[in-house]
């Protein structure tokens, strides 16, 4: 570079002597380019928008440039593990990135030394790997970097600690490639064979899809049991509300009323009793503060109170974390890394949002104590949990320079950090028991007397009513009598599941990583293997049929507990504890067994082609039972001569209740099933249960198959009767 810098020194005279070079220099003509002799750097990052953001952090001598993800990867042709060869991945250039690839190489050569600042987890690492392998990086040179958020000392300081790869991230990572392309590439297959082209199974969403298809089967099977509430209401002296207590049962034992029957012969004995107040027990509860967000608690939230699905809260995450332009600031990362299952914070993070809770709040609102959350699992802690990058940016400052979800999430993020380093709500608390004649009832209150953390943080169910502590109520008190209540319930099936309660259940169930939990549901859905109506999860039959075939063929691969297994054994290659391909190798053999039996074992599914008793009215063929990415439909055998298509109507054999036309199967515009009359829209008929031929011995309505039971359509009849069996109450 010196030669160069010589060469626009005009005026330039120099004596050359054995041992000293002599140089003569023009002061006034001197004009030199200062990055012909300052060292030059390069950093590669992930995407535009982070790199756009590091930018502006670094100097002039540093250019940053976004590889756009992943530049290599197993070819998607085939299988692109080389089994013989002790399972060697068979990488290749992503097709599309040699234009990319060859800026990098040529900005490479002009820099001094180069740094690869992709993700903090086991995916960045992986993408650093393979970027050195295909600029021919020297993999003994420290030169990656990571940082928690993007700000510009976080930044700066990770350049300072420039490291080497850590080959037991990039292997942990190989080893879920490989494993997840052996399980798609050898299965998928089979599904094809036996049901239809372009289906898939996955290792994690195949698991993911059984979770969902038992709770289907839990729900359907339920068997609701009727029980009644006994309620009673005193007049108070001086208050507009009555106090109501809830029956608890005789002497204190707690009871459940079946019928009722027990419910009016109770009502009967307490016709003329005196309700005397037995006890009251007054103290104080404590709400802890809330822990800061991870993951998967990020998402559940988000889903739960802004509706949003986990695909939309990580892709809207992604954008406040790689950096949003902010009016006045540039642009700027506002949130820390988003793919993490840690909740700790930097002590630099603790200190700044304490010391913001005390100018704002008050000294009282801050907690010195800190909710640790008690988890005993693994956890990723060399990451933070989610939370802003600056407690000074607070939401309604930036809110103009942010898209109306952008705020909505970061204010979610910024609200739930600075509540998780509050003060914990404190409430006044007065429970009460009340007795007439042998019978007992209950009753609770509690009064908010300390906001802590609810003054920043509140949920749905911190919106309810604050009730009174009835100071004024002593024990061996006689209470005035209002009234007595009964009401009839039944008991309730298991919920649907939603996205958030999926994530919840994947995690405690050790199933997937923070980084797999929204593609693993973005697939199924998209697969149509389940359907999403109303945040509810719902299979279809085709994820019926894909979920038969992986839990008679691939027990293993669908188990719960194997699949967590494996999350730990990934877990120990990160740790250096186990070497990837010990995995791999005891894993395929298995599978490939498996797979060969199930060519042979199992039977097509023959979901197509059965004929109806339709007639093409273009052609006069009868018309078959065609199966497509929506479901059954009917098509006519003559395509493609004739291309003519109904939709599928299939009879279950019951008269339509309201008009007496056929029952049929149909389905809702997501794909979901449910039982309806031929003759809609005339009639209205509808059911999400099977209809059966049998009415009800009570009522004579409808009865609803359940299991192995049928169950009285009507909500208020309680009718039960095991099926071909007697009739039960």
């Amino acid at each position: 570079m010196l030669v160069n810098a010589l060469a626009q020194i005009g005026h330039l005279a120099y004596y050359i002597d054995i041992n000293i070079i002599h140089i003569t220099l023009d002061i006034n003509n001197l004009h030199i380019d200062r990055s012909l002799i300052m060292p030059r750097y390069l950093v590669i990052v992930e995407s535009p928008a982070k790199a756009k953001t590091i930018k502006k952090f670094l100097g002039s001598n540093y250019e940053v440039l976004a590889s756009n993800g992943h530049v290599r990867d197993l070819p998607k042709s085939q299988l692109g593990i080389d089994i013989a060869n002790d399972y060697e991945p068979k990488y290749i250039t992503i097709r599309g990135k040699g234009e990319l690839l060859a800026k990098l190489r040529k900005e490479v050569k002009k820099s001094d030394k180069v740094y690869l600042a992709t993700d903090p987890d086991r995916e960045g690492e992986a993408i650093s790997w393979h970027l050195s392998h295909t600029l021919k990086l020297d993999l003994d040179k420290a030169n990656r970097i990571v940082f928690n958020e993007i700000t510009k000392n976080a930044v700066k300081a990770s350049i300072k600690e420039a490291r080497k790869l850590d080959m037991d991230l990039i292997d942990a990572q190989q080893a879920r490639r490989v494993l997840d392309r052996m399980v798609g590439y050898t299965i998928s297959p089979l599904l094809w064979t036996k049901i239809k082209r372009g289906l898939s199974a996955g290792r994690v969403q195949s698991v993911a899809l059984r979770i969902i298809c038992d709770r289907e089967d839990e729900i359907n099977s339920f068997i609701p049991e009727e029980y009644w509430n006994l309620e009673v209401e005193f007049n108070l002296k001086g208050k507009k509300n009555p106090l109501v207590a809830k029956y608890i049962g005789r002497n204190k034992t707690k009871t459940v009323i079946g019928s009722e029957e027990e419910a009016v012969k109770i009502l009967d004995e307490l016709e003329n009793a005196s309700f005397t107040i037995k006890e009251i027990k007054r103290g104080e509860r404590i709400r802890k503060s809330p822990l800061p967000f991870t993951t998967s608690t990020l998402q559940q939230e988000a889903a739960k109170t802004l509706n949003f699905s986990t695909r939309k809260t990580m892709q809207l995450a992604q954008q406040l974390y790689e950096g949003i332009s902010i009016k006045g600031l540039g642009s700027v990362g506002l949130i820390t890394y988003l793919r993490t299952d840690s909740i700790r914070i930097s002590d630099e993070a603790d200190a700044a949002v304490k010391e913001y809770i005390g100018s704002i709040y008050g000294k009282e609102f801050v907690n010195s104590e800190v909710n640790s959350g008690g988890s005993g699992k693994k956890i990723q802690d060399a990451h933070e949990a989610i939370r802003p990058t600056n407690v000074q940016y607070t939401p309604s400052e930036i809110k103009e320079s942010l898209s109306r979800d952008q705020y909505r999430l970061y204010q979610l993020i910024w609200k739930r950090f600075v509540a998780s380093r509050m003060q914990p709500a404190r409430y006044e608390t007065t429970s009460i028991r009340i007795e007439g004649n042998s019978h007992w009832f209950s009753t609770a209150a509690s009064k908010l007397i300390f906001e802590g953390f609810l003054s920043v943080y509140q949920q749905d169910e911190d919106n309810e009513e604050i009730k009174a502590t009835y100071e004024t109520l002593n024990e061996g008190d006689v209470l005035d009598l209002k009234e007595l209540k009964k009401s009839q319930h039944f008991t309730q099936p298991p919920a649907h599941y939603t996205e958030a309660s999926l994530v919840k259940t994947l995690e405690e169930l050790g199933i997937g990583r923070p980084s797999t939990y929204s593609p693993t549901i973005s697939t199924i859905i998209a697969r149509r293997y389940v359907i999403k109506e109303n945040k509810n999860l719902y299979t279809t039959e085709l994820g019926e049929a894909v979920n038969n075939i992986m839990v008679k063929a691939f027990p293993s691969i669908v188990d719960v507990n194997f699949t967590a297994n494996m999350e730990s054994l990934l877990d120990s290659v990160e740790d250096g504890l186990v070497e990837w391909k010990t995995i791999i190798r005891n894993f395929y053999p298995d599978l490939e067994e498996a797979v060969e039996s199930a060519h042979e074992q199992l039977d097509k599914i023959h979901i197509a082609d059965e004929v109806s008793e339709e007639v093409c009215e273009l052609c006069g063929r009868n018309m078959v039972i065609k199966y497509g990415p929506h479901g059954k439909f009917l098509g006519c055998p003559g395509f493609p001569d004739c291309r003519n298509t109904k939709p599928y109507l299939e009879k279950i054999g019951v008269d339509c209740p309201s008009c007496g036309g056929d029952v049929v199967i149909r389905k809702t515009k997501k794909g979901r099933r449910y039982f309806g009359c031929s003759n809609h829209p005339d009639c209205s008929f509808m059911t999400w249960q099977k209809p059966s031929k049998e009415k009800c011995d009570k009522c004579q309505s409808v009865m609803l198959e359940k299991g192995n039971k049928l169950v009285c359509s009507n909500d208020t009849c309680g009718f039960v009767r095991e099926v071909n069996q007697n009739p039960i109450d």
